[in-house]
């Protein structure tokens, strides 16, 4: 692992301005070289590297954490670097560190290691770290997953999946603490080819400087993250010849045309349907019957008339009859909760961003994208969109507050930078995946469970995300056309809770067990 000296040249420009500006204190004056207390940090000397524990299943487990950067290089010529790659890990130990005892880790090739990430793009890993895979996590008060007023405090995870192998969580550049080195753009790494690059030739460094090659390896990620971990996996395969055992997808999107309400592409309207039904049966805002049917008996029946009447409606644009424009109109009215007269007014599209604004206007509320179980107030209740998504302000400061005192406080890495928690990477670069086309990684994931076909996919799906909705995801994974006996591979779960499942107590606890015997899975 490579460090960086402290940066010194914000502290060195405040004293040249006092002296500029004519101040005479003869204590600044004379000083050769500032207090190192008033340097700027960028990168610490030292990787941190710390010792602590959790109880996870009623065992005690011992881990290692370190904190750091790993540089990624230009690999021809003088392997110039080009960034600097942020990363926090945790590796079980044999035993806790002692006295003239050196912790001994378990053998590797008994020891999954699981590399995870986020999305956005331009999200750090602190989404996943924080609220399911780590040994900490987040503490909001109650099992709904709100946040109460701060300060926040970090718990210990009971459901870390640490007992069931070593984790590595990346931040790609521009988020967390990752950046392009000084004489490199950002921009060469902001977009889908130049992105999954990156991470992969990370993961070939870690494995080596680590000594992880003989470890079982996974890929973890959430929203974009799924796109990169789909890519991710055949670049492994094909460019450095690194074999991946199972791949996890938390709340996915893989072909952005499933999700990309533009004009011409009727897509998106099926696939949000069931996940629109969803969300109106739980602001109770649906008529009987279909308030007081269960709820996976009643997104079967929207499912199936998604997939069917609906799909045909949308086909046959204007040559549809005025009964038959009234008959669909009330059936997305059934649905949805809205009226029948705001389907017609919208030729039977229902889109995001309105629809969290029109379900529960008569109320003054506005639902949330992420998840939208949780509403919001705006200025006034007109607009055709909400001002903000209201169960992202519900995770922002929790997430924020909680890693920025965990980085110091438990991992003891200091370093006075921003950390990123969601940054903006825009213009993302499509360029030689999705030119003139919508972006589909869902083909890179065949090929390389088809090169693969020991590989294991495990896919998490929220009911009450209107971000990468479930329906969508099971669109995708019908179109990929795997062979069948590949296609048995592919574990869907669905939980009752948003894109980020895992903020309810509940669906953490779900989860948890799920994702137990998926890794159980490798060694039966």
């Amino acid at each position: 692992m490579t460090t960086q000296r402290p940066h010194r040249f914000l502290a060195w420009l405040s004293c040249l301005s006092l002296i500029t500006l004519g101040f005479t204190n003869p204590a600044i004056a004379q000083e050769e070289e500032p207090a190192e207390s008033n340097a700027f940090v960028v990168y610490p000397d030292e990787t941190s590297v710390t010792y602590h524990t959790v109880t996870i299943n009623d065992e005690t487990i011992h881990y290692q954490a370190t904190a750091g950067t790993l540089t990624l290089a230009n690999l021809r010529g003088k392997h110039e670097p080009t960034a600097q790659m942020f990363y926090i890990a945790y590796r079980k130990l044999n035993n806790p560190p002692a006295d003239g005892v050196e912790p001994t880790f378990p053998a590797s090739a008994d020891r999954p290691i699981t590399f995870s990430f986020n999305g956005g793009p331009g999200s750090s890993s602190v989404w996943l770290h924080l609220g399911v895979f780590g040994p900490k996590r987040v503490n909001p008060i109650d099992d709904f997953g709100n946040p109460g007023p701060p300060p926040y405090a970090l718990v210990e995870n009971e459901y870390s999946l640490l007992d069931k192998s070593d984790f590595v969580f990346i931040d790609p550049i521009a988020t967390g603490y990752s950046r392009a080195a000084d004489e490199k753009s950002p921009k060469d790494f902001h977009g889908v080819r130049e992105d999954i690059n990156s991470v992969a030739e990370f993961i070939r460094i870690y494995l080596g400087k680590t000594n992880r090659w003989g470890s079982p390896k996974y890929i973890a990620g959430e929203s974009y993250g799924t796109t990169r971990a789909a890519g991710l996996v055949d670049v492994l395969q094909d460019t450095h010849g690194i074999a991946t055992n199972g791949t996890i997808l938390v709340s996915a999107i893989m072909n952005f045309q499933t999700a990309r309400f533009d004009v011409g592409n009727d897509l998106p309207y099926p696939l949000y349907l069931p996940s629109f039904a969803a969300t109106a049966k739980f602001h109770n805002a649906l008529e009987e019957p279909y308030q007081s049917m269960p709820l996976t008996e009643f997104l079967a029946e929207v499912e199936e008339f998604a997939s069917s009447e609906y799909t045909l409606a949308l086909a046959q644009g204007d040559r549809l009859t005025e009964s038959q424009r009234t008959h669909i109109a009330q059936k997305l009215s059934n649905y949805t909760g809205v009226s029948a007269k705001y389907a017609l007014q919208t030729q039977l599209r229902i889109n995001m961003p309105r629809f969290p604004k029109e379900l529960l206007r008569d109320r003054g509320l506005a639902v949330g994208r992420l998840d939208s179980r949780f509403t919001s107030l705006d200025r006034d209740d007109a607009g055709s969109s909400y001002e903000a998504d209201a169960s992202y302000t519900a995770i922002q400061s929790i997430y924020t507050e909680s890693m920025n005192a965990y980085l110091r406080e438990d991992l003891g890495y200091e370093s006075d930078m921003r950390y990123e928690i969601l940054t903006n990477v825009r213009p993302w670069s499509y360029r030689g995946v999705g030119d003139n086309q919508y972006l589909n990684v869902a083909e890179n994931l065949r090929q390389a469970m088809h090169k693969m076909p020991f590989m294991k996919v495990f896919i998490a799906n929220g009911y009450y995300d209107l971000a990468t909705p479930y329906y969508a995801t099971q669109y995708t994974i019908d179109h990929m056309f795997l062979r069948p006996e590949i296609k048995k591979n592919i574990e869907m779960h669905y939980y009752e809770a948003g894109h980020m499942m895992y903020a309810h107590l509940g669906m953490l606890q779900k989860l948890k067990a799920d994702l137990d015997q998926f890794y159980n899975a490798r060694t039966e």
